[in-house]
């Protein structure tokens, strides 16, 4: 599967873009894993960016957009449409964000809500969501010959992911050479030797795990058999693979145990991590720190002062924010409102902190939103 996972820079890029005329579209393919990824019926996923961008166009007409630049996003959404290599590859969502000087689409593993929305700048909500809520990872089962990429889904879903560049013949690294040190593929000599090689399987595991998952961000778990765990977290150089692995050899587990163990292991994760971040909160707070008030933090968030932002996933407050933090709330949705949550998030990304979409009761005082400060508040 050919996945589109948005980085910081993609989520600062889109949040720059100021059009009168911005478009977002959220393609869903259903709901659960019964539902066929787009892209196995190419036809059925273009009908359904027919009928969302007909929507779109209809409402840049009632809020007086100008007809070329209506005409400019509908020759963008239609060079889409035409994209055969990009709708030729299976997802569970296709995001959309265009306007007359801008277009940018995304593949998605998770399962979103169909959604069309035209304002004066893209709707990231719920791109943000599904890339920075906590309850999605990847399970890598690692045995001599057998390798499998689980994606765990926010969405309580998962997948398993394809390996198009683990080479065929992978499993001959591990091999023991017989011809006096002549074999195609050199190998280790004396006592070292099958931990040499098993690093090097490891190593080419890792490369092909890493093309499909690049830079992520997203917690990786280990399930290996008992003589290639230690070589695999020898030579890892992917920053979230997590020190809790499955500690079991993951030979006889389907995909189903290796989920539900692969689970049970990012709930733990998360749920330390997010214990441990409000202790700190609590202790940054009493030093003016921290903060649960949305005034004080999207102030903090305009003047790149916020380290770490959590904030409630299901929040759907909308307003404006201006260029000096001050917010203010709509009574109701609008053309120039938009989520307030989601604008902090977009400019503490744009200022290098973090940003972690939370359940509500994982919040502090019961709030939409919680965050830590770098420095003088």
């Amino acid at each position: 599967m050919s996945i589109d996972i948005p980085a910081r820079e993609d989520f600062v890029e889109l949040s720059q873009q100021r059009s009168a005329g911005s478009v977002s579209l959220y393609l869903g393919s259903g709901s659960g894993n019964a539902s066929p990824p787009i892209g196995r019926d190419a036809e059925a996923a273009r009908l359904a960016l027919r009928s969302s961008a007909s929507e779109a166009m209809a409402e840049l007409d009632a809020n007086g957009i100008e007809k070329v630049q209506r005409d400019s996003i509908s020759e963008s959404l239609d060079a889409l449409e035409n994209d055969h290599s990009f709708w030729g590859n299976p997802a569970h969502t296709i995001a959309v964000f265009v306007s007359p000087e801008f277009t940018r689409a995304f593949r998605l593993r998770n399962e979103l809500p169909s959604l069309t929305a035209v304002g004066d700048r893209f709707d990231l909500g719920p791109l943000l969501r599904a890339t920075t809520f906590g309850h999605s990872g990847y399970v890598l089962a690692v045995t001599e010959g057998d390798v499998r990429l689980l994606a765990l889904r926010s969405d309580a879903s998962s997948e398993q992911l394809e390996l198009p560049t683990l080479p065929d013949d992978v499993e001959e690294t591990l091999e023991t050479a017989d011809n006096g040190g002549k074999a195609d593929i050199p190998r280790a000599d004396g006592a070292l030797g099958p931990k040499i090689e098993q690093r090097r399987y490891c190593s080419k595991v890792q490369d092909a795990v890493l093309d499909v998952i690049g830079k992520s961000g997203l917690p990786l778990i280990l399930a290996a058999a008992s003589d290639l765990e230690p070589a695999y977290r020898e030579i890892n150089t992917y920053g979230d693979l997590l020190a809790q692995g499955i500690d079991a050899n993951p030979s006889s587990f389907a995909l189903d145990e290796l989920e539900k163990r692969g689970r049970a292991v990012l709930e733990q994760h998360s749920f330390g991590e997010l214990a441990s971040w409000r202790e700190n909160f609590g202790t940054m707070r009493a030093n003016g720190l921290a903060s649960s008030q949305l005034s004080d933090i999207a102030k903090a968030a305009t003047a790149g002062l916020v380290d770490t932002l959590l904030f409630d996933l299901a929040s759907t407050e909308e307003g404006s924010i201006d260029e000096s933090g001050a917010i203010t709330i709509a009574d109701e949705p609008g053309p120039a409102t938009y989520g307030l949550v989601d604008e902090i998030a977009v400019r503490v990304l744009r200022t290098g902190g973090t940003v972690k979409a939370v359940r509500r009761e994982d919040l502090p005082d019961d709030k939409a939103v919680a965050a830590t400060f770098r420095g003088v508040h």
